[in-house]
């Protein structure tokens, strides 16, 4: 009798404010709804719009053959370490959007927390990130609010995913992520500096076991040089390498952060991370070839 494969897939951070949505000519990241306000993505990833269009269609054509379905949501506060209202210059000004504050900044005065009562807290955060070799402390526009429709998953994919649901009389499993005011967290499995009293930033051994069980695991999502490239760094770490060959990047349905003025050249990143995920062991294929 052949054996029944059980197959999950993760989807990160499929939600509006990273969506390349178009409104008209001239105006890149707005959404004009008919008769309603005009949404706009707050932090729009090029290309993102196409592959949640490519999970889409991956999820019709696969169907009842997926086991699970694991959404992560970017989940965040508007008083955020890496959001704008959180700090301020020696002018009392917030920094702008894509600004890198380090843990000289902080100590120069240079940049402080609007509630000075953080400040050590902040010195010791952007500490453990440069020394763990993390990202640097890079302030984003306020993204994915809770409650907001940046938040929301995109459309397309979203009834897709209620489809699946119906059919399946199945549920999909929903992973939030970034509600601690104080610390990043681009991955699913953990923040970048776990809270000791929080346990929502530590490592997330639910959703780990789950990986675990699954036979063949596809993964998708925004944007590959942060969130998508954070997860899977993450499950590659803490999954066992008996299980790093079952993991297939879909490449195809993933796009990095354009590179900032001035800042990392995040695509040559998300480059890097897929180079070193196939070295590891790890398949990279597109959604076409998922499952077929």
């Amino acid at each position: 009798m052949r054996k029944t494969i059980k197959a999950d897939l993760v989807i990160i951070d499929p939600q509006n404010d990273f969506m390349d949505i178009l409104a008209n000519p001239g105006d890149p990241v707005g959404l004009a709804l008919p008769g309603g306000p005009k949404f706009r993505s707050t932090l729009p990833v090029s290309g993102a719009l196409g592959d949640m269009a490519r999970v889409a269609a991956l999820i019709k054509r696969v169907g009842r053959r997926l086991n699970d379905i694991h959404v992560t949501l970017d989940s965040h506060r508007v008083v955020d370490v890496a959001h704008p209202g959180f700090w301020r210059d020696e002018l009392g000004k917030p920094p702008t959007p894509f600004t890198i504050i380090s843990h000289a900044d902080i100590k120069s005065g240079m940049w402080s927390p609007r509630n000075q009562a953080y400040r050590q807290r902040m010195l010791d955060y952007t500490a453990s990130l440069e020394s763990a070799g993390k990202f640097m402390l890079m302030i984003w526009p306020e993204h994915c609010l809770i409650g907001s429709w940046g938040h929301n998953v995109v459309d397309e994919l979203r009834t897709a995913l209620a489809d699946w649901e119906r059919d399946n009389f199945a549920t999909i499993d929903f992973v939030t992520k970034g509600t601690n005011t104080f610390t990043e967290h681009y991955g699913a499995l953990m923040a970048e500096v776990p809270d000791p009293a929080d346990p929502s930033t530590q490592l997330n051994g639910g959703f780990l076991s789950m990986l675990q069980e699954a036979d063949i695991i596809g993964i998708a999502g925004e944007a590959s040089s942060h969130c998508v490239a954070t997860t899977i760094r993450q499950i590659v770490d803490n999954i066992g390498d008996e299980h790093l060959r079952k993991i297939h990047i879909l490449a195809d349905c993933m796009s990095p952060v354009p590179q900032a003025p001035g800042g990392p050249d995040f695509p040559a990143i998300a480059q890097q991370f897929l180079e070193d995920m196939e070295a590891r062991g790890l398949v990279l294929t597109t959604a076409d070839a998922f499952l077929s």
